[in-house]
């Protein structure tokens, strides 16, 4: 039968091997998290002496609520495929179970950020948006929109989405390099720029410890090995379940690709 160890160690990879979700933020607070944001504020002044003083700052905040949930995944498997496998199949199954786990919660992280409005709510962070087709200079204008916060800048699109990045390149004679400085991460939560929809989301430009994940219970992906309830049938039931709330908790930090009406692509 499994042992702890080889859960926490198949967990562990799964983690460290999934490069979104390497470089989110991570905490691990009970209950619902409220997380402040700075809407916005004016600058500070010169007060010379004599002279009448301004007014009072008119900083405006905001509170993102991480409402944790349960992401879930589960599968029965035979006692005769359990003794024949032993315990690379064991192994294989917890994976398996893990990185579906959380690609899902990679997916609900990139829905977040599609959702979001281009301006600041009272309860939401808004991203800022480019309507605009790939080409050598877009991540750039988008990282230019980015506030001094944003330091470890990615790109975020779907592995399709960098051949067209790559025919720009090659359109402009390997002059510029669109992703000059920013890291490329690979992620199908996103839609290929050839079949994504006018206006959708195809990429995301910046820093992504904009996005948050809370673990009420500890970070780690709790995982039941259920020998008993389905005995009689010779089944065994494994559930891996990751109790989380995430969202959207920096501003200035993202940018959001977006596919221009029209676009003719290939």
């Amino acid at each position: 039968l499994p042992v702890p160890v080889m859960v926490e160690e198949t967990i562990k990879h799964a983690w460290e091997s999934n490069a979104f979700l390497s470089k989110v933020r991570k905490t691990a607070f009970r209950g619902n998290l409220k997380v402040p944001f700075e809407k916005s504020a004016d600058p500070a002044y010169v007060h010379t002496e004599g002279a009448t003083g301004l007014t009072e700052e008119d900083l405006q905040l905001g509170i993102v609520t991480l409402t944790p949930a349960n992401i879930k995944k589960w599968i029965k498997i035979s006692d005769e495929a359990v003794a024949m496998g032993g315990e690379e199949f064991v192994r294989y199954i917890y994976d398996e179970l893990a990185q579906r786990v959380l690609e899902k919660l990679v997916s609900e992280l990139v829905a977040k950020a599609n959702a979001a409005s281009t301006t600041h709510g009272d309860t939401a962070i808004g991203i800022p948006k480019i309507t605009e087709a790939p080409g050598v200079m877009i991540v750039q204008d988008a990282a230019a929109q980015l506030s001094e916060e944003a330091t470890d800048l990615c790109v975020v699109l779907n592995p399709l989405t960098i051949q067209a990045f790559n025919a720009a390149y090659a359109a402009g004679n390997f002059a510029i390099n669109p992703f000059d400085g920013v890291t490329v991460i690979k992620c199908s939560a996103l839609p290929a720029y050839s079949t994504a929809d006018a206006n959708a989301m195809y990429a995301i430009v910046g820093d992504l410890k904009a996005f948050q994940v809370n673990y009420p219970e500890g970070e780690g992906i709790a995982t039941k090995w259920d020998d008993l309830t389905y005995a009689e049938d010779d089944m065994v039931k494994v559930v891996a379940r990751q109790y989380a709330g995430y969202g959207v908790t920096a501003p200035g930090r993202l940018v959001k690709l977006c596919k221009p009406a029209g676009a003719v692509t290939t």
